[in-house]
């Protein structure tokens, strides 16, 4: 027996030496398994070439039933082995696209082709079976399993047309016409899946999806645009309301920069005037901080410049309330330093007396207030304005009216992590070192309340310079002000 022209061993030789190669030799390489699927398919082709057979012409069995039965073995596995080396380029094709997820319908519609191709390449080359009965026969099957799988088939099709179209991808957010929106984490044959903003899983279905509108909130970039209205009181000048809102924004540290945010006057009535501002963000997922921080901000700079907010419209009228001159604690000073976080451990009397003794100051629009690695030796708390403070050039974040900045200095002697320098025009109230030295003497024990708000202060800080760094503990801080204070270690 000449065992280089028996294509039986020649088969078994392939079989044997891809078997081995693959999942043995490179079993864990997915590159190099379709490389080996390649090399394989080459020597098929080879095979049928010197035994005088090709893929393409029908079997025939001759006087050598073994040579025959193992040819037609052999086109068999030719036309299995191109169809998995098709497959393995779609897939590479998908990954290089860096879309394979989202990809995932359409390969598996891809790869169904191909192999449903060769299955009736081998039943018609193979096995000489005459693939147009075949069709025929299976096309009545297909109209009764279609009519009874018409809302599935309707969810396949569909899930193929939005694949095709790519009206999202698997990460954008989307919004649709009844008010549902999500995530994208998933597209699959039947349906879409959805991550929405309670961290819900909503499955929808593709025929559902194809035919409802949708907004997609990712494209063309990530930004996103939002808006909130604020109704102030007919107490100052639309143009004034504008400028003051504008100010406002510019203080926002959870929007974006550019595009620069916007006012526009919506309306204006007996009862106020309502104002839209409209602003940009980096990503959905700050859109409730970012509203919240905007709404804060416009209350506070609303009450520094003395406009109050104005009812709604068509709201009863309210009587107009008028300041109590024996009410306790008028004074500017008071109120910012009542409402400062730092210092709300003291008594009335103890910020009474500290609000006495506060200094007013005005800085000028761009003038430098404090500079990056001073020492201050007193607390500013702003009235009015807006004041930024940058790292090497680079922003942090802004004060806005009832911010508040050299406290780190004051009780601890640490030095300023920014420039401070006046965006607009501001007007602050200066606490100095020997005015809280005074009450730190009376009440030693403020020192451990004061460095466990000033620890909280100055981790934000630190994430803002270096999010991975150790946080130094309150304690330490505590030491730290006791010792500068001369006060007693407990």
């Amino acid at each position: 027996m000449d065992l280089a022209s028996n294509a039986a061993i020649q088969l078994l030789l392939l079989a044997i030496v891809f078997g081995l190669t693959n999942w043995v030799v490179f079993r864990n390489s997915r590159n190099l398994r379709l490389l080996n699927r390649i090399a394989l398919f080459v020597l098929l082709s080879a095979l049928l070439y010197v035994n005088n057979d090709a893929p393409f012409t029908p079997a025939a069995i001759g006087s050598d039933k073994v040579d025959g039965i193992s040819l037609s073995i052999a086109k068999a596995a030719w036309w299995l082995v191109g169809s998995a080396c098709l497959v393995g380029f779609v897939r590479i094709f998908l990954i290089f696209e860096r879309q394979p997820r989202e990809a995932r319908l359409l390969q598996d519609l891809v790869v169904a082709v191909i192999y449903v191709g060769a299955f009736l390449s081998i039943i018609s080359y193979v096995f000489s079976v005459p693939v147009g009965t075949l069709v025929a026969t299976s096309g009545v099957f297909a109209i009764i399993l279609g009519l009874a799988l018409q809302n599935t088939l309707s969810d396949v099709f569909s899930g193929i047309a939005l694949n095709l179209g790519r009206p999202y991808t698997v990460g954008d957010w989307i919004a649709l016409e009844d008010g549902g929106e999500g995530r994208v984490v998933e597209t699959n044959w039947r349906a879409t899946h959805l991550l929405n903003g309670d961290n819900d899983l909503v499955t929808i279905p593709n025929s559902s999806l194809a035919k409802s509108k949708l907004v997609n909130r990712s494209k063309p970039d990530t930004s996103h645009a939002a808006s909130v209205k604020v109704r102030l009181a007919l107490t100052t000048t639309p143009g004034a309301a504008v400028e003051l809102m504008e100010t406002a924004l510019r203080g926002a540290n959870n929007i974006l920069r550019f595009p620069s945010p916007s006012v526009k006057v919506a309306s204006i009535d007996a009862q106020g005037i309502e104002l839209e501002l409209k602003y940009r963000l980096s990503t959905l997922d700050a859109s409730t901080s970012a509203q919240n921080e905007v709404f804060d901000l416009a209350y506070r700079h609303a009450k520094a410049a003395g406009v109050t907010l104005a009812d709604a419209p068509g709201a009863p009228a309210r009587a107009e309330r008028t300041a109590d001159p024996q009410a306790p604690h008028p004074g500017t000073a008071w109120r910012l330093l009542n409402a400062l976080p730092l210092l709300e451990s003291l008594t009335d009397d103890e910020k009474e007396v500290l609000s006495e003794a506060m200094v007013r100051r005005a800085f000028r629009k761009g003038e430098v207030i404090a500079r990056q690695g001073e020492v201050l030796s007193s607390i500013l708390i702003l009235r009015s304005g807006i004041v930024t403070i940058d790292h090497d050039g680079t922003e942090l974040l802004t004060l806005s009216p009832g911010d508040w900045f050299g406290e780190g200095g004051l009780l601890t002697g640490l030095a300023e992590t920014g420039t401070s320098t006046a965006l607009t025009p501001v007007v602050a109230f200066e606490i100095a070192q020997s005015h809280i030295a005074s009450i730190l003497t009376e009440r030693p024990s403020i020192a451990d309340e004061l460095s466990a708000v000033l620890a909280k202060r100055l981790d934000t800080e630190r994430k803002l310079l270096a999010p991975d760094s150790a946080h130094k503990p309150a304690l330490t801080l505590a030491h730290r002000i006791r010792e500068l204070f001369n006060l007693p270690n407990r």
